[in-house]
């Protein structure tokens, strides 16, 4: 009757697992986009409300003299119609395209040419910077604040010289105030992603006056994609090293509901908002005094801005600041050269390693280096799944051994547990005194599984977060190892005209995954408890339902560690066929 009921209680706990899995998933292991649902400007999901997006100008830090802010666009347009409008200088890299607004002086067209859209070859490239009065508004500026002179506002229309900003060729952009004072910008750019602003204001006039210089990033909206929202595992949204560390707790929210709409810093390092593989950031010169602050100067319209302090600048001099601007992919490699050649502190925080950056980092490292080597991801993801089977060979032959000990000894077990059934403490101490009689590790078999959880979950996050996994093909139908596996068996693989729920998405490695592991499970030695053996049989199956959503690289790799862990316990009763006759006897 009790094994009944426990058989019973099983049953209805692996129900409850598989049922209340994809609540748990959403929070803590967000499922990756499919591979065709990228939406066409990176990071928006959609067009927002129809509010106007700041015009250039800081919202967070007020400075005395400041112009007032253009009025807003009467009507949201669409980008192509607003980019053939004004004078532009065009922008082009080995790595991005664009142009620069000369209304404004203004970085807001930003197109990553290294990327598309989606898996399809004729998909358009994506897009990171988009001009204000458009749908998903999103550009960088630069400025000043003055006393009692008028400076360049977001109506100032700036001279060019300069016809094209390239790696060597820089553009250096003026505008005169008319009563003594000069500004100039020199507008110079790398091969990659950094943008450099050289600000200069000249006064020419017969008293000194008091300016700051500031840079911000100005942007409307926020994703709707729930696949490029904050979630427990993956920051979305601001971010940068503000008062000596990496902030990854500011949401949109959080911006919103601050008092005065806005959340300051007394240091900064770069601040900026980041989606899942792209950053659009504001970094001050190296060791430069900044305050800053990530504001929300209107619903649905969000700034990052940081500014110095007011200097006085006399009569025939000059006075000159630096100021950068991340426009790309977060590429780790690009990243990680920015932050030790730039002295960008903690640049390679923009992507969110989390806990485990010390154990993700090596993974991802030791991953795109073979596939620097074989020129597959998915190859590279099952090397990777052999290498680390391969170091953990002893310590799974002595999980294997462990287990067929544990079985061998099954039957004095029950009797010790049959005699002592109403003493607990007694039996727990013949127990141990049995382990110890018998040299056996009854925790032996839990370490391989404690030790593929990390490695599991640095895999998890090096798919979901870093851009040299996205788009990466494998082999037939799997066009993208970051996405789930788009063939569904419910649907025919894709013949019967509708999406199954998460819950039911079970593609063809979801399949090959529980049939991999009800065969691994099938070569373990058996339990002589029925409640367990009922348990085994179930587990496969449901494990299956539990992986179809994730990511296909992740499944790819652990059925690769299952036909490896089958392979390794069939050399093992091949070379020791004995244990395998004592655990069917």
């Amino acid at each position: 009757m009790d094994d009944k009921r426990n058989l019973i209680a099983a049953i209805l706990l692996s129900v409850a697992i598989l049922l209340g899995w994809n609540f748990v998933a959403e929070k803590f292991f967000p499922t990756p986009a499919k591979p065709d649902v990228t939406k066409t400007v990176a990071g928006t999901g959609g067009a927002p409300a129809a509010t106007p997006a700041a015009q250039g100008q800081p919202s967070a830090l007020p400075t005395p003299g400041a112009p007032a802010a253009a009025s807003a666009p009467a009507a949201i347009r669409p980008i192509e119609t607003v980019l053939r409008e004004g004078q532009r200088i065009p922008i082009e890299t080995p790595a991005l395209s664009g142009s620069i607004n000369l209304v404004g002086a203004r970085i807001d067209d930003i197109t990553l040419t290294k990327y598309r859209q989606t898996i399809q070859k004729d998909s358009p490239p994506v897009r990171l910077f988009a001009p204000g009065g458009t749908a998903a508004a999103y550009f960088a500026s630069i400025g000043w604040s003055a006393q009692g002179v008028q400076v360049p506002g977001p109506n100032t229309v700036w001279t060019a010289t300069g016809a094209k900003l390239t790696p060597t060729t820089p553009v250096t952009l003026s505008w005169a105030n008319g009563a003594g004072q000069t500004f100039r910008i020199e507008y110079s750019i790398d091969a990659n992603y950094l943008i450099t602003a050289k600000q200069t204001i000249a006064n020419t006039g017969t008293a000194p006056i008091s300016a700051s210089s500031f840079a911000l990033i100005d942007r409307l909206g926020k994703p709707t994609d729930p696949h490029e929202k904050d979630s427990w595992t993956i920051h979305i949204g601001p971010t940068g090293y503000l008062g000596g560390k990496s902030v990854f707790d500011v949401d949109y929210d959080d911006v919103e509901e601050a008092p005065n709409r806005a959340v300051r810093y007394n240091s900064a390092g770069w601040l900026g908002f980041t989606d899942k593989y792209w950053l659009a950031a504001i970094v001050p010169a190296k060791g430069e005094r900044v305050t800053a602050a990530i504001s929300s100067p209107a619903a649905n319209n969000y700034q990052t801005l940081f500014a110095r302090d007011f200097r006085q600048v006399a009569p025939g001099t000059q006075v000159t600041t630096n100021s950068r601007i991340f426009a790309g992919a977060k590429e780790v490699s690009i990243l990680s050269k920015y932050q030790d050649d730039q002295g960008i502190t903690r640049l390679s925080n923009a992507i969110d390693w989390g806990w485990f950056e010390f154990f993700e980092v090596p993974i991802f490292k030791l991953l795109d280096w073979l596939f620097r080597q074989v020129g597959n991801f998915g190859v590279a993801i099952m090397i990777l799944t052999l290498i680390i089977r391969t170091l953990m060979f002893p310590i799974a032959q002595r999980q294997f051994g462990s287990m067929a000990q544990m079985r061998l000894v099954q039957p004095k077990m029950k009797a010790l547990q049959e005699r002592y059934k109403d003493d607990k403490p007694k039996m727990q101490q013949e127990l141990m005194k049995l382990y110890k009689d018998e040299k056996i590790n009854p925790l032996a078999g839990c370490l391989p599984i404690v030790l593929q959880i990390p490695i599991f979950y640095a895999l998890y996050k090096v798919l979901m977060l870093t851009i040299e996994m996205r788009h990466q093909p494998f082999i037939l139908w799997i066009k993208d190892l970051s996405a789930p596996d788009p063939l569904h068996i419910l649907n025919l693989f894709g013949l019967l005209p509708f999406t199954p729920p998460s819950l039911l998405s079970i593609g063809i490695l979801a399949l090959i995954l529980g049939i991999t592991m009800w065969l691994q499970f099938r070569l373990n030695p058996q339990s002589t408890d029925p409640v367990q053996q009922q348990v085994f049989k179930i587990m496969p199956w449901m494990f299956m339902f539990i992986m179809a959503p994730f990511a296909a690289g992740l499944l790819l790799y652990w059925i690769t560690n299952n036909c490896l862990s089958i392979a390794q316990q069939q050399w093992m009763y091949r070379k020791f066929p004995e244990l395998k006759t004592a655990i069917a006897k």
